[in-house]
């Protein structure tokens, strides 16, 4: 029986900056395969090469922060930034947990609605007189 192991990148830093960077910068990349895990976190083998890209392109190539984001989301779209920005292509990523955050509402305010009404019930004289001879009261 074989266990699943995640494989661990080990690659040279120049100093602890540059290390803390590359770590950064792989904790703000969504992995194109997982949905909702980091590069840092997966262990796809396409997360794999793009942690292998993100230390080329810091340390071998010297690309900036900002320069890595636009190569990885030139190629992979803004699907690839956990915090992709509001544009036409990616407006329903922002206003979906909105969408959903007002329905959820609404239906716990109908819920609740109809918890109320059900709670409010209106005896007759004859069911109180039934009701306090059950329990023994005059």
């Amino acid at each position: 029986m074989t266990h699943a192991e995640s494989q661990i990148d080990i690659y040279p830093f120049a100093d602890e900056a540059e290390e803390r960077r590359y770590k950064g910068l792989i904790e703000e990349f969504r992995c194109p395969k997982c949905l909702n895990t980091n590069l840092a976190g997966s262990d796809a083998p396409i997360a794999k090469d793009l942690r292998g890209t993100v230390y080329r392109l810091q340390v071998s190539e010297g690309y900036s922060d900002q320069q890595i984001r636009d190569y990885l989301r030139e190629r992979y779209g803004d699907f690839v930034l956990y915090d992709p920005p509001f544009s036409a292509q990616t407006w329903y990523i922002w206003i979906t947990p909105i969408g959903i955050g007002l329905l959820a509402l609404a239906i716990v305010g109908r819920l609740l609605s109809r918890a109320r009404k059900q709670t409010s019930v209106v005896l007759s004289d004859a069911d109180r007189g039934r009701i306090a001879s059950l329990l023994g009261e005059k």
